[in-house]
């Protein structure tokens, strides 16, 4: 097992130097690190992480949800789809005023990115057009933009990069083999394709997946795997824990352990070494325990806020408490 992780590069002097970005990540190899003893795991997360990245500053995001609701698309953990009754009503694409006023709060909240996100399956170019005023609006406040809006065309990415968009969200959510038991309206290569756009765009790759689905080990390996080994590794790499919301398929899941959940965050800072990990959707019902040892595995993101688009999230008076017991910092915009 041991033998199919590549070892930290030294110096002469015995010194840990970065490993190499690889782009050829095997499943197999995946699969030794999720094996390691969890000590070893953690220790090679974190020299890695330490390589690359400050060791005590974290990304602060601010996710805002900027049309709610009304999706097409039967993704089985959300509840904005049109599909599940979850209580979440269909709402239009919000002003431009009032998009702008969020991102002006999330500044002086210590944001340093704000991300909008919106339940399409695609975009019309009618919506675009608003999506990227509030893209220019944010971007003149000093954030980085991000946005997620669904499958996008060639087109639109051009256009959204026009705009000044910084990064656009599209996950991949599980592995190639679970992903058609999570959703059925559109496929792992619409999915793909998208980012082949966004990338050939040059607009930086937010993309993760959701755990905790009742996927098995080997599909999170998979997911992994299919991460890392992208032509480019995404720039954020979110890693979210599954938010059980009544009315989706999904509602009755049970829990993931959390130290599985751990051992994805590690995975994925080792393999992706230069990418932000973004600690996700879930933190509402974890531990600060389980959230200091993601810290300690390489997450160096949050989303910051008490609502990720239309689930809880920690407040941001727990967020600056545990931040400060744990001695971590705010990251300056890059």
């Amino acid at each position: 097992m041991q033998r199919l992780i590549p070892e930290l590069w030294c110096d002469n002097a015995g010194a840990a130097e970065p490993m190499p970005v690889r782009h050829d990540w095997t499943q197999a190899q995946v699969r030794a690190l999720f094996d390691l003893p969890f000590p070893e795991l953690m220790y090679r997360a974190q020299t890695v992480h330490r390589q690359n990245f400050d060791a005590v500053a974290v990304q602060i995001s601010t996710l805002l949800s900027i049309k709610t609701g009304g999706c097409p698309e039967d993704c089985a953990y959300c509840p904005q789809s049109a599909r599940y009754e979850t209580g979440v009503r269909a709402e239009k694409l919000m002003s431009r005023d009032t998009v702008l006023a969020q991102a002006r709060c999330a500044k002086s909240a210590g944001a340093s990115r704000f991300c909008m996100g919106a339940a399409w399956r695609e975009p019309k170019d009618r919506d675009l057009d608003a999506v990227c005023g509030m893209v220019e609006d944010v971007k003149a406040l000093g954030l980085e933009t991000c946005v997620t809006l669904g499958m996008l065309t060639a087109a639109q990415a051009r256009r959204l990069k026009a705009s000044g968009l910084d990064y656009y969200n599209h996950n991949l959510d599980t592995s190639p083999e679970f992903y058609g038991e999570i959703i059925t309206t559109r496929t792992y290569r619409d999915r793909l394709a998208t980012l082949d756009h966004v990338r050939a765009a040059g607009i930086h790759v937010c993309c993760g997946g959701i755990v905790g689905m009742g996927e098995t080990r080997e599909d999170r390996i998979g997911m992994i795997a299919t991460l890392a080994s992208l032509p480019a590794h995404p720039e954020s790499v979110p890693i979210n824990m599954l938010v059980r919301v009544a009315g989706t398929p999904l509602a009755d899941q049970p829990k993931l352990e959390p130290l599985e959940f751990v051992r994805t965050v590690a995975a994925a800072r080792i393999t992706m070494p230069r990418s932000m990990v973004r600690l996700s959707a879930g933190r509402e019902d974890m531990s600060e325990e389980t959230q200091a040892l993601c810290f300690l595995a390489g997450a160096n993101s949050i989303f910051y806020g008490p609502k990720l688009l239309t689930t809880p999230n920690p407040g941001p008076d727990r967020d600056r408490e545990l931040m400060d017991r744990l001695g971590l910092r705010p990251m300056e915009p890059i």
